[in-house]
């Protein structure tokens, strides 16, 4: 399945400067590594040491935050928009 992945301000130095680009895969665990296949380096800013998502970074298929799906597991149909959003924090 082919999907867009947005790629935040922060990990645009993995893609070239796009804020942009498409990854091939039917579970967000797919996408990620397609990701990481054509942009190296990007998947360790996403993934954890365990290959779990970073606890400060939010990833959404569509308008769904994938914690609240499957996680990893969940389904990135054609077409699909792919959100990778870091946390912000502050006080």
């Amino acid at each position: 399945m082919s999907v867009t992945v947005r790629i935040p301000t922060i990990l645009r130095t993995y893609t070239g400067g796009q804020a942009e680009v498409s990854a091939e895969g039917a579970t967000l665990a797919e996408v990620i590594e397609d990701l990481e296949k054509n942009h190296t380096g990007i998947a360790a800013r996403v993934l954890d040491d365990q290959g779990k998502l970073r606890r400060f970074v939010n990833v959404y298929v569509n308008d769904d935050d994938v914690r609240f799906e499957q996680g990893l597991e969940t389904a990135t149909p054609d077409g699909a928009g792919v959100s990778i959003i870091p946390a912000v924090a502050g006080g």
